[in-house]
């Protein structure tokens, strides 16, 4: 049989297809009284109507505010062109794990995607219609002008914008990084290596980085740019930087990787060189990802509630969609050392 459309469900209770679009939604309206919408409900019942998702969405912009897509949009740029990044990381699904959950219990469902650099989002998320986006690990950049000018209620995630428009979830990453130097230095470490991501001006690396630069200066340990190996956050990076860590004369006694991903790499690249972890050198992450537990030996990492994080981004875009008005929101999640055994007191 052919699908029950809006027109006949207009035909049967005797209104306009304008109407049963405005009680379909809950949209308030003076004109369309209580009587109007018992009929209207009666005959979706009784035409078995299911609204089609994407047909509301089609062509509805969200600036007249005629549609909902009951759609969250989660936006994960890439920060090298051509390279899959998004899901090698289990950092990633772990965040997207839990907005997933929370958005669906909530009634809403997910478009994830990834961007090259310098491609916009924008567009992409007017035309679905979104209700709301999540933005996680961009740079501060004259993208989020687009964003704001979109109206479209948006969450940063480990971004360190500072605009009154969009809501923020993040950690202190410049803490955490002081805290992973401070624990290899407290168990008597002073050559220490960091291994990190690409740094930006103001990016979650970049925060790390400082850490870890707090750290060295507050025990009177001399930076040293030698020490410090960019690169992109992957497993085979981290294997990569070990041949320079390793090289004679360093004398580096710990690493600090910025992702617990690089770590893992890491530390394939120790075992691979004949190094043993902690009996030769250290190694300490960040994240806490599942995998950091039952690797051997087990990784010593600082721990930030990935799940949560998710949680409470789902949340705040879900009640700013519900709310234009609702105030800004700024949650920092809190982050602790997990002692495993990957270093050892020198």
């Amino acid at each position: 049989m052919p699908r029950t459309t809006i027109k006949d469900v207009a035909k049967d209770a005797g209104v306009s297809t304008a109407t049963v679009s405005y009680v379909m939604n809950a949209k308030e309206s003076e004109s369309i009284s209580s009587e109007t919408i018992a009929r209207v409900m009666r005959s979706v019942s009784r035409l078995g109507y299911i609204p089609n998702q994407a047909a509301r969405t089609l062509g509805s912009p969200r600036a007249i505010g005629k549609w909902r897509s009951n759609m969250i949009g989660v936006l994960i740029p890439q920060t090298e062109p051509g390279k899959a990044f998004m899901f090698s990381n289990p950092f990633y699904g772990d965040f997207l794990s839990s907005v997933e959950y929370t958005a669906r219990i909530n009634g809403y469902h997910l478009l994830v995607s990834g961007t090259d650099v310098d491609q916009s989002y924008v567009e992409i998320a007017k035309s679905r219609s979104l209700d709301g986006i999540i933005i996680l690990g961009i740079f501060p950049s004259t993208d989020l002008e687009e964003y704001k000018k979109s109206k479209i209620p948006t969450v940063l995630v480990d971004c360190y914008d500072t605009d009154h428009f969009f809501h923020s979830v993040r950690i202190n990453d410049r803490h955490g990084g002081y805290m992973a130097t401070r624990y290899l230095i407290e168990h008597g470490h002073t050559r220490i290596a960091h291994v990190t991501g690409a740094v930006e001006e103001t990016g979650v690396n970049q925060m790390r980085l400082q850490g870890y630069k707090d750290a060295l200066k507050e025990s009177d340990i001399a930076f040293e740019e030698a020490l410090v190996y960019h690169g992109d956050v992957s497993y085979q990076f981290g294997v990569a930087a070990v041949d320079a860590i390793v090289r004679p004369g360093l004398g580096v006694t710990a690493v600090f990787a910025s992702a617990d991903i690089i770590a893992l790499g890491v530390l394939k690249g120790f075992q691979q060189a004949g190094l043993r972890v902690p009996d030769d050198i250290s190694l300490i992450g960040f994240d806490d990802i599942y995998t950091a537990s039952i690797c051997n030996p087990s990784l010593t990492t600082v721990h930030q509630d990935i799940f949560e994080k998710g949680k409470v981004a789902a949340e705040i875009v879900i009640a700013a969609a519900n709310d234009s008005k609702i105030s800004k929101r700024e949650v920092t999640i809190p982050i602790s050392v997990i002692e495993r055994d990957s270093v050892r007191k020198i």
